[in-house]
């Protein structure tokens, strides 16, 4: 639980100091870039940071992971837990299937109710006139 804690307040602090050597980083290039120049410069500085972060997770990688002895779904398997192993050997569909999911909230909430709807048996709300 303190191992938890310490970690929370580690990632604020860390969260503070990037935001601070941002707005430095703004402020000390306002003047010569202007507004939108500086902007600019911080974004880049942030893109630039993802991307060596990126390269140093990909490159830091040793071996092949254990394998591990995963249960064969099986005629019993409900369909959640078909789905969950499905997700689990496949990340990227699952990854893009929430992005699709995320997209679709947003252009259409009513049809994310209508699934909750569907899945839990409850019935339709009455329409409005």
């Amino acid at each position: 639980m303190v191992g938890m804690v310490a970690s929370a307040a580690f990632a604020a602090c860390a969260a503070v100091s990037v935001f601070a050597l941002g707005f430095a980083l703004y402020a000390f290039t306002e003047p010569t870039l202007g507004r939108a120049g500086a902007a600019a410069v911080v974004a880049g500085v942030a893109a630039l940071t993802i991307a060596l972060g990126a390269v140093v997770v990909s490159l830091g990688g040793g071996g092949k992971p254990p394998k591990r002895e995963e249960p064969d779904p099986g005629v019993n398997a409900t369909l959640i837990e078909r789905a969950l192993l499905f997700f689990q050997e496949k990340p990227v569909i699952a990854i893009a299937a929430a992005i699709g999911a995320g997209f679709l909230t947003i252009r259409n909430p009513a049809y994310v109710g209508s699934v909750i709807r569907s899945i839990l048996g409850l019935p339709e709300p009455p329409t409005r006139r």
